[in-house]
């Protein structure tokens, strides 16, 4: 188990306001023991909410990977043809790093200014968000949307264009409640459905 990069700073910064708090309640008598348990709690809730576990399961050929944990919210084709959509749900339990559907290449990543609706809600589609259109063999492609909800408004990208990506590879990760739309074309047959759970790297979202 590890840690996304931007949740190590805020671990150790709640582990050192702990440590401030012990030397405090050392010194003092007992006044810093509101610091050392809101240190405490803080580095706990840091790392559960970024942690990132490693994920190493071998897709059979064809197999789309499914890019994020969390809840099916609706599969549907959202009015582009040739295009069915997939879009998930993460609440702030979920694992919020988001991984490659499919080996290829990054053909594009275009990152988009927008509203901050609640995650789940049908109005969120218009939220900030951040696209990165994989592209692999015979002419197939995947696009995954980094959505933001109404609290953090962070997306992480740690990918670029022209970068060759694994399957399963760490693409990004998006702050607190958020919502993933992967963007399929409609040849495709889709294995999940609203209200079942998945998980990034581990779930079949699709099958070529």
């Amino acid at each position: 188990m590890g840690f996304a990069p931007a949740g190590i700073k805020l671990i150790v910064g709640g582990v050192l306001a702990a440590a401030i708090g012990g030397v405090v309640i050392v010194w003092c008598r007992g006044t810093g023991i509101t610091i050392l348990g809101l240190g405490l709690l803080f580095a706990a809730f840091s790392a559960y909410f970024f942690r990132d576990p490693d994920r190493d399961k071998v897709f059979a050929p064809g197999e789309i990977a499914c890019p994020a944990d969390g809840t099916v919210m609706s599969v549907k084709n959202e009015g582009k043809p040739g295009i069915v959509v997939v879009r998930i749900f993460l609440s702030v339990l979920n694992v919020h790093v988001q991984r490659a559907p499919m080996e290829g290449k990054v053909e594009k990543t275009l990152y988009t200014k927008g509203k901050f609706a609640i995650a789940y809600k049908p109005e969120a589609a218009d939220n900030e968000r951040n696209l990165i259109r994989i592209a692999g063999e015979y002419g197939r492609f995947v696009e995954i949307e980094q959505i933001t909800g109404s609290i953090a408004r962070r997306i992480a990208c740690y990918v670029k264009e022209g970068q060759a990506v694994r399957q399963g590879e760490r693409v990004g990760m998006i702050y607190f409640g958020s919502q993933v739309a992967v963007y399929l074309p409609d040849t495709v047959r889709v294995l999940v459905k609203p209200g079942d759970k998945v998980e990034g790297a581990e779930t079949v979202l699709a099958l070529w």
